[in-house]
């Protein structure tokens, strides 16, 4: 018998060892059912959260940039207004610059004619005055001429009346 212990005990551990691997099998592939699931389900569970951390940070960019757009929207809105109203003030300031310089011009040109008729009236008083200066001065010469003439008459007739007879006294009477 001793033979067969050799092949008895090694059969009985043998079907021992087939019922505890058996029973463990089944655990063992059921924990492992359970750790594949747990570990798909923790997959799809990272998925699902890489997939809405990717959703929400897609969403977010998706937004900043529309922000970014929106806000480079306004401020080439800003500028373009900006740029806009400068060109409208350049545009109001030429056109005041320009309605200031014709009514400039037009006041020179009113000026000019003035200033033309001014010339000719101040030509026309400077020949009027040397003309009234010359009819005063032919005044004056013929007044003195006239005062001359009439001192000439005068002498000359004082000069004739003294040498009248009339005009001399009669001869003293004589002495007594």
């Amino acid at each position: 018998m001793k033979k067969w212990m050799y092949v008895i005990f090694p059969g009985i551990m043998l079907a021992l060892f087939l019922v505890v691997y058996s029973s463990h099998k089944k655990e063992a592939e059921a924990r492992e059912k359970a750790r594949q699931e747990k570990v798909a389900a923790d997959l799809a569970a990272e998925k699902k959260k890489k997939d809405e951390a990717e959703r929400i940070a897609a969403a977010d960019a998706q937004k900043r940039q529309r922000e970014r757009e929106e806000e480079e929207k306004k401020k080439e809105e800003e500028r373009r207004k900006k740029q806009e109203a400068a060109d409208q003030q350049v545009r109001d300031d030429t056109a005041r610059a320009r309605s200031a310089a014709d009514a400039s011009a037009k006041k020179a040109s009113q000026l000019e004619i003035e200033l033309d008729r001014l010339r000719n009236e101040k030509l026309d008083l400077s020949r009027k005055d040397v003309a009234l200066a010359k009819d005063v001065e032919l005044a004056r010469v013929a007044k003195e001429n006239a005062e001359y003439e009439e001192q000439r008459l005068t002498a000359m007739i004082a000069q004739r009346a003294s040498a009248s007879a009339m005009a001399q006294m009669p001869p003293p009477p004589p002495a007594k």
